[in-house]
């Protein structure tokens, strides 16, 4: 069987989960503690990095846009679930950018300071971080998630999904970093109904099931997470 060695949470992780079922691909997944660094795991990816994707003949793709590319290009029928890059080479790098976005701005000005600080670091040993999370951190993404969410109300406004016409994969990375700061219930909805609409989408997907699943020990979810009229 196909696994998937990732982190629950983790929106890089989840990115690929949202791929591989779009895809209609069947996947085991496999929790991996990265920081713990065994030699096992750093086998599969000397990076240390989640997620991993071993395939069913042992091929190993390390890296969530490696991982995404590979699926894309390999599993590119149409009959077999959703092409995560459609159109010509421009509605490409379209979704491509919108898709760095959220990977590298998103990830660095809201994942990092809501959902590292709130939950990673409840796992980590001191040594390594570990610790209560920083108030002040904390206070600086819960300002910044409502810019990202205008600039979604922005692209949504103009077109049917974030990169144009068809959902692509730039609705799936955008779709996989905010659901892992709606876990902790701290995504404004209600001040942004357009953003809401657009994620209602996404989250009403059977690709979407699983994440909505998802649950931290000792950290449920926030109530509304895995409702899909919320």
């Amino acid at each position: 069987m196909r696994r998937l060695i990732h982190q629950p949470l983790d929106p890089f992780c989840r990115k690929v989960r949202l791929a591989l079922a779009e895809k209609k691909l069947a996947f085991e997944l496999e929790v991996e503690k990265p920081w713990e660094r065994r030699e096992e795991f750093l086998a599969l990816n000397p990076a240390g990095a989640v997620p991993v994707l071993v395939e069913q003949d042992g091929a190993i793709f390390s890296g969530h846009r490696a991982i995404t590319e590979y699926l894309d290009e390999f599993y590119r029928d149409p009959d077999g679930g959703l092409v995560l890059l459609p159109g010509n080479p421009i509605e490409r790098a379209e979704a491509r950018r919108i898709a760095d976005w959220f990977d590298e701005k998103f990830a660095e000005e809201v994942t990092r300071t809501l959902v590292d600080e709130k939950i990673l670091k409840r796992f980590l040993p001191r040594d390594l971080g570990g610790g209560p999370p920083d108030t002040e951190t904390v206070r600086i993404g819960m300002h910044n998630v409502s810019y990202h969410l205008d600039y979604i109300s922005f692209l949504v406004e103009r077109r049917n999904w974030l990169a144009g016409e068809d959902m692509t994969l730039a609705d799936m990375t955008a779709a996989a970093h905010l659901s892992a700061v709606d876990y902790l219930g701290n995504v404004p909805w209600s001040d942004f109904p357009q953003s809401k609409d657009w994620y209602a989408r996404i989250k009403s997907r059977p690709s979407f099931r699983a994440l909505l699943a998802d649950n931290v020990p000792g950290m449920p979810a926030a109530r509304h997470y895995a409702n899909l009229d919320f």
